[in-house]
């Protein structure tokens, strides 16, 4: 007889509880084709249920196509072939399946105590009553809007704030139809492609950000790595690779934090200026965490020829969960992308735009990134104060620290896997060794000695703590290594 332990049905009504067990076996060849199915009189009194109940478990199967019934000769399942799976498990029902125990080798952070490698910001930093206020007026006063389509470009709203916005922060003069908004920065790289078609080929700064390159080889798109030098992207490889798009983020490379010359710029917009199908895209990473002087003036500012595209997102100003990225694209490209992608929708929530649009408008983003910069200045300060006080050798040193949410710490000596030693220490720091796209032979000599430190995610009395233990263990490391070599 056909039974289940139903004190494993939870909060599930029991008809659906019973179905759910008949299709599991089923599915995994416990019960075959062809097979008869107790009456519902007796299912029902083996579980001490009601005829009801099973008459709707049945009735369910049949409407699913798991089981049939024969006029006067019961109920039977249907020709269904068994899922062919590695694992088969019906925890809830009463069967007993064997299941191999599986060993996951996949490496978590949990121990991780001080993460450098994140961009993450703490919910203490951001003004969540102002925005929860703002959200509630939106939903109250402008509920006709929240209903309406929204093309592809986004809330009038939105991109009227942003134009203000970067009007005034980056010299940036555009009109609001130009601005396009996307749910994430890689949405609208995607867009981008799209646009421009497939047959391109993209530079990207060597090192950089890994991900773009993996976002654009995922769409088969032909990628080269470009040089940099303390300037900025070498002009003359762009030439060697038959570039035809390049990406830079010239106002602060990530990873580095350098700042692209005023020489090299001009280069870089007469190599797109001389031939008709090279643009620029300028991803304006992290240009709000300038520590002292005016910003670095956008590329796209001095761009006369329209061949930059601006690309900037909130994720790092505001948190990173809320994925509104922006870009603004020239006069002609605009007219373009709106008859070739004019049909998709946008992918952010109106009542999140409008939300967003309200927080730039009163002004409360501007004072929000004030805060966050005299925060990254606060934590930058910690880092520098923690090495003068542990780095008993003084052989750890920051660099290209004048802004922005990271810099580099460029370690004399570094031990052999120091990053190892520091992650099963609960620190986690990257190198920039691994920000290189391949290997070449212009890549940065000492790549292996340069960490990127991220101090976001991280109070100041934490910064401390990690660069104590950091500097433990780099004198411990270096102190072995030096035994070693005497002894031998």
């Amino acid at each position: 007889m056909l039974t289940y332990d139903i004190s494993k049905r939870g909060n599930r009504p029991m008809y659906e509880f019973l179905s759910h067990c008949i299709r599991q076996d089923i599915l995994q060849g416990i019960l075959t084709s062809e097979q008869k199915l107790p009456s519902k009189r007796m299912f029902a009194k083996n579980l001490g249920v009601s005829v009801v109940t099973v008459d709707s478990c049945y009735a369910q199967l049949i409407d699913e196509g798991y089981i049939y019934s024969k006029e006067r000769k019961g109920f039977f399942v249907a020709k269904i072939k068994p899922l062919k799976i590695n694992e088969q498990k019906n925890p809830s029902c009463s069967h007993s399946i064997k299941n191999e125990s599986v060993h996951s080798t996949v490496h978590t952070d949990e121990h991780i105590l001080y993460d450098f490698s994140s961009s993450q910001s703490s919910a203490s930093d951001f003004p969540f009553s102002v925005w929860v206020r703002l959200l509630r007026k939106i939903l109250s006063d402008r509920q006709e809007k929240l209903i309406k389509q929204l093309d592809v470009s986004g809330t009038y709203q939105l991109r009227a704030a942003i134009a203000t916005h970067i009007r005034g922060f980056r010299g940036i003069n555009v009109n609001e139809h130009q601005i396009i908004v996307g749910a994430g920065a890689e949405y609208l790289y995607g867009l981008l492609i799209q646009l421009f078609g497939f047959d391109k080929k993209y530079g990207f700064e060597n090192p950089g950000y890994r991900k773009l390159w993996a976002i654009y080889k995922n769409f088969g798109i032909k990628c080269a790595p470009i040089p940099i030098d303390e300037k900025g992207v070498k002009i003359q490889f762009l030439k060697q690779e038959n570039i035809d798009i390049m990406h830079v983020s010239p106002s602060h490379h990530f990873p580095t934090g350098t700042v692209m010359a005023a020489d090299r710029r001009v280069e870089l917009l007469d190599w797109a200026y001389s031939s008709p199908n090279r643009y620029i895209i300028e991803d304006d990473y992290d240009s709000e965490f300038r520590f002292s002087g005016n910003p670095i003036p956008s590329l796209q500012s001095m761009d006369k020829g329209e061949r930059v595209i601006y690309i900037n997102t909130f994720s790092q100003t505001l948190f990173s969960s809320i994925r509104i990225s922006y870009m603004v694209l020239p006069e002609s490209l605009e007219k373009k992308f709106r008859q070739i992608l004019g049909f998709y929708s946008c992918t952010v929530s109106s009542i999140e735009q409008l939300t967003l649009a309200q927080f730039i408008s009163d002004g409360f983003f501007e004072r929000h990134i004030n805060r966050q910069r005299k925060n990254a200045l606060l934590k930058r300060d910690a880092f520098i104060h923690s090495l003068q006080k542990y780095d008993e050798k003084k052989q750890i040193h920051v660099l290209n620290a004048d802004s922005g949410l990271y810099f580099l710490v460029k370690i004399k000596n570094c031990p052999k896997d120091f990053k190892k030693i520091l992650f099963h220490s609960g620190i986690k720091i990257n190198s920039l060794q691994e920000y290189f796209f391949e290997e070449t032979p212009h890549s940065h000599p000492d790549r292996e000695n340069i960490f990127i430190a991220n101090c976001s995610s991280l109070k100041q009395d934490e910064i401390e703590q990690a660069v104590k233990i950091l500097c433990q263990k780099y004198n411990e490391a270096t102190s072995a290594s030096r035994f070693v070599y005497e002894f031998a």
